[in-house]
């Protein structure tokens, strides 16, 4: 080394420190890239997303190629190092070449571009990794020795990096991902797949349509009036009872029905022979098992049941996938929906209404783990029947009762009460809203 003059031996520092500053920004690259996006890449040809992925196969074996050879090269940088100082300041250099080869490796072969790597990982991970799978098999041996040692030890701490590292997403991680990526799809497309993830969390109880809502035709009543309730049906699939839902018969398709009403050949005899068997569901039944269930069944329809048996509600095929891709029509013919706009944020909302149905319209937040509609979260809330110009407060709404029964709330006027409040601190500091 004598030999070189000072000027090579700066010459090759420099280089040393380049290759430095390669090995620390390929390892945050690689270990940053998105692993979807490079499978994706991969999927299509990318070749270095291909090695890209092969290498992160073993991230064990790629560790030690990246510090194998950024070690070698930080040994070899101090070594040069240190036989500059000595030339230029003799031996007081000795003490000075550390110091100053800390701050430029800090610096040059870590900091810069370990950041640079973080920000732009494709740009400096699929280029390294040709590098590395061609340098990868003269340094096998070497790889191969530290691994032995390194991969002992990992075990003693239930690690095995021999086995094939997965990378799987929850439901939160999937959500917070189609989040993120809302600028790059439609707003329509992004609130349907937060609509199939939310399924799951999401129970029959929550859309059903509760039984004193449910219409259907009682098999009892008057010929005349059966006749009026088929003819005038929203709905192409009705259930049948005697007397009450509770003594269900099935469910008829009035699609059919209308056809011998057509002919003139509908009569109670033929009525009854098109009434097929009722489908029930378990109350507590998540939207996802039940969309499931409705395929497997060729099922269009359900009636909720408790645990005793009786009659909670209907549930429809169409339900479930307008908690998809949001409501068919303005005026479902499911279920009507309660919510009357007085002003801005005061709506006189039907006790009856779906909580969940409450805070998708108007993007509320009131509290859906308990009651499911409005007049059940009143009564916990009060413990009582409350009179009618009742207030009280839930969270951040005012609720006013406007018209009860002897055993339930009928309607409400509710505020947004922070709305409200963030409206009037708006105008205070809005001086053109202020007198004078």
């Amino acid at each position: 080394m004598n030999e070189l003059s000072t000027a090579s031996l700066f010459t090759t520092l420099a280089i040393l420190i380049l290759l430095s500053g390669f090995f620390s920004g390929s390892e945050t690259a690689l270990m940053t890239l998105n692993r979807y996006r490079v499978k994706s890449l991969a999927d299509k040809g990318h070749k270095g997303a291909k090695l890209a992925l092969k290498l992160l196969s073993r991230p064990d074996r790629l560790l030690g190629l990246i510090l194998l050879g950024n070690n070698i090269v930080n040994i070899f940088a101090a070594t040069i190092a240190t036989v500059i100082a000595l030339r230029l300041y003799g031996e007081i250099g000795i003490a000075i070449a550390p110091l100053v080869l800390a701050f430029v490796i800090l610096v040059f072969a870590e900091v810069t571009p370990k950041t640079l790597a973080a920000y732009k990982p494709e740009k400096l991970a699929f280029p390294a990794a040709f590098v590395y799978t061609v340098i990868a098999t003269p340094l096998y041996p070497f790889v191969w020795l530290v691994n032995i040692f390194s991969n002992t030890l990992l075990r003693f701490v239930g690690i095995h990096p021999d086995k094939e590292t997965k990378h799987e997403l929850s439901a939160d991680e999937l959500r917070a991902v189609v989040i993120e990526a809302e600028h790059f799809m439609p707003q329509a497309h992004s609130d349907m797949l937060l609509g199939i993830l939310d399924l799951e969390q999401v129970s029959v109880e929550d859309i059903m349509i509760p039984r004193n809502e449910v219409t259907g035709i009682d098999l009892n009543d008057d010929w005349n009036d059966i006749v009026h309730q088929i003819t005038h049906s929203q709905r192409t699939r009705v259930p049948v009872f005697h007397d009450s839902i509770d003594n269900t018969a099935g469910v008829l398709h009035l699609r059919k029905v209308l056809n011998l009403f057509s002919r003139d050949e509908l009569n109670m005899k033929t009525l009854k022979g098109l009434i097929k068997p009722a489908y029930f569901i378990p109350a507590g039944t998540s939207l996802t098992r039940q969309l499931l269930k409705f395929q497997d069944n060729r099922r269009r329809s359900g009636l909720v049941v408790d645990e005793y048996g009786s009659i909670q509600g209907l549930v429809t095929l169409e339900d479930i996938l307008e908690e998809i891709v949001g409501q068919f029509t303005t005026d479902s013919p499911t279920r009507s929906i309660g919510i009357h706009k007085i002003e801005t944020n005061k709506y006189l909302i039907d006790g009856s209404t779906h909580i969940r149905e409450i805070n998708r319209t108007l993007n509320w937040t009131l509290p859906a783990g308990g009651p499911k509609t409005l007049n059940g979260l009143i009564l916990e809330h009060m413990e009582m029947i409350p009179k009618n110009g009742t207030s009280l407060m839930i969270d951040e709404y005012t609720i006013e009762i406007t018209r009860t029964t002897n055993n339930a709330v009928q309607t409400a006027k509710v505020t947004d009460a922070k709305f409200t409040q963030d409206k009037n601190d708006l105008d205070d500091d809005n001086p053109d809203t202020q007198d004078g």
